[in-house]
């Protein structure tokens, strides 16, 4: 895995805010909570969870137009937002959250690989930190039921690799994204046979392989979240 970091509360005024930098990539995460929910949701004494996504326009090699100028969201940020939402979601006990909704928003600083996972990652620590305005960690109305975070792994040169940053990621014959909570089930798990197909010992090597990182990530969140300013909740 690559040099990991996760700074906590980097924003003054979101309600939880992380920086995570994987490598050369890094993400800013800001939680917003807001007392209402999606109209289909009102009434039904449930709340939501979800996540916008976006990356700068020099936060690659080479400027890409804002997809706010072009006016649409492209297909791959509309994944990518979605599977952020998920992941977050597998996590919380909506009914605790109540009728509140909470708008998690991700964006790439800097892309060299991973910017998906990587988000995921942070945006758990956005949203633990931003909960905790609302009511205390450990009590029985807490809804994080878990952590959660994700990481690439993929074949490249025919050796499994963990963490692929975009010089290993453009050229793998494999790559595969994973996400986790910290009950060792999975939120996501989407792979892709880029030059050839793998096989099942391939397959469960990638997984053993994401699972360790994953752990890891845990305890990088853990560290972040601990170091967090105390908030009295209310």
């Amino acid at each position: 895995m690559r040099p990991v970091s996760i700074d906590a509360d980097v924003l003054a005024f979101a309600e939880g805010s992380a920086m995570i930098a994987l490598g050369n990539t890094r993400v800013l995460c800001a939680a917003t909570i807001e007392p209402k929910v999606p109209p289909w949701l009102r009434g039904r004494g449930t709340g939501w969870v979800t996540a916008e996504y976006a990356m700068l326009p020099r936060a690659t090699q080479e400027r890409t137009q804002r997809e706010a100028t072009r006016g649409r969201l492209g297909g791959r940020t509309h994944e990518i937002q979605r599977l952020i939402g998920r992941a977050l979601r597998a996590v919380t006990d909506l009914k605790l959250l109540g009728e509140k909704s909470v708008l998690i928003d991700c964006d790439v600083l800097q892309a060299d690989g991973g910017t998906r996972t990587a988000a995921i990652t942070g945006a758990y620590v956005a949203l633990a930190l931003a909960l905790r305005h609302i009511c205390a960690p450990g009590s029985k109305e807490w809804p994080l039921r878990s952590q959660v975070a994700a990481t690439s792994v993929g074949y490249v040169d025919g050796i499994a690799h963990l963490d692929l940053a975009y010089s290993e990621d453009s050229r793998a014959e494999v790559d595969m994204n994973v996400a986790m909570t910290g009950a060792g089930e999975f939120v996501e798990v989407q792979g892709t046979a880029e030059t050839r197909p793998f096989d099942r010992a391939q397959l469960d090597a990638m997984l053993d392989l994401a699972a360790n990182g994953i752990e890891r990530l845990f305890q990088f969140q853990r560290t972040a979240i601990a170091a967090a300013t105390p908030v009295n909740a209310g």
